[in-house]
């Protein structure tokens, strides 16, 4: 727009007012070499945008950050104050990756025994929840009884989480392993740890395992689990177990839409929380280096 500016003034001969006119007006075109030094320092100016340095396997390292899927379940801020609760807690307490199927052990607070504390080994046979409402089972077999702990991932009685031998399994969920032999479920309390060299890939243990005689907790052969050896049932549990199966399912884009947490939200979330996990696990890799090193003496 024009911008005029009335200024009078009065001549020495009379008093007639002169209007006179100053237009200033960004719409007035500039010289090319003027507009092309503006289009220059504009350039600098504009900072090139930072590449997300999230992993992409983060969904996997830390399932628990990402809400529950159902919609009435769903409350922003309260996701939000729960996710820095988690970051707190993970700097007090060191929480390892950890898979279904890794072998673990958990020493938590216990007022009633001796020191205080019990230490649990097993292998972890699900993983649940989100949130601070994350949990996960274990399973050993003590004295030639089942025996299953589960714990809630961010319960302040834990003292110390631990992964002996860090794996996974064919199947998302071990529960099956109640009907199967003690064997498959024994480890020793006083198991000491394997570790990866650092960067390698997670193992995927290939056990088939091979279940005791029916009856069992669950109808094994109407489920899709990939570690079971042959069941040896007859022929018409396995034609009724097609008869209700729902290969169609997998097609049903809708179905998993409502299951799962959309993409731009899963990036959105970890590239809030992953800056501050990453400076959590540095600082866990420093003071371990710290206490492994042995500083030199002088030999008089």
């Amino acid at each position: 727009m024009l911008l005029r500016n009335l200024n009078f003034h009065r001549f020495q001969c009379g008093f007639t007012p002169v209007f006179r006119v100053s237009r200033s007006s960004s719409n007035v075109p500039l010289p090319d070499a003027q507009q092309s030094s503006d289009e220059s320092v504009s350039e600098k100016q504009v900072k090139p945008e930072r590449k997300s340095v999230v992993p992409s396997n983060s969904r996997f390292i830390y399932p628990e950050f990402l809400p529950d899927p159902k919609m009435e379940w769903r409350n922003s801020l309260r996701e939000k104050l729960e996710r820095m609760d988690m970051i707190q807690r993970r700097k007090h307490i060191d929480i390892p990756e950890f898979y279904v199927g890794s072998i673990m052990a958990v020493s938590s607070s216990n007022p009633h025994a001796p020191n205080k504390a019990t230490r649990f080994v097993g292998i972890c046979i699900q993983r649940l929840g989100c949130g601070l409402r994350a949990n996960f089972t274990l399973r050993n077999v003590i004295k030639h009884i089942g025996t299953e702990m589960k714990y809630q991932l961010y319960d302040p009685t834990i003292q110390k989480i631990e992964v002996l031998r860090l794996e996974k399994r064919l199947d998302d969920e071990l529960l099956y392993l109640r009907d199967a032999p003690n064997e498959y479920s024994t480890f020793d309390e006083n198991m000491e740890a394997e570790y990866l060299p650092e960067g390698s890939p997670i193992p995927v243990n290939p056990l088939m395992v091979k279940l005791k005689p029916r009856p069992w907790r669950a109808r094994w052969e109407r489920k899709d689990m990939k570690g079971l050896a042959d069941l040896g049932l007859e022929e018409r549990f396995y034609e009724r177990a097609k008869e209700l199966a729902t290969p169609w399912e997998k097609y049903d884009l809708m179905k998993q839409y409502r299951k799962t947490i959309p993409e731009e939200e899963q990036k959105e979330i970890f590239a809030e929380v992953y800056s501050e996990l990453h400076e959590v696990e540095v600082m866990r890799k420093k003071m371990k280096r710290k206490k492994v090193f042995i500083k030199p003496t002088k030999n008089v």
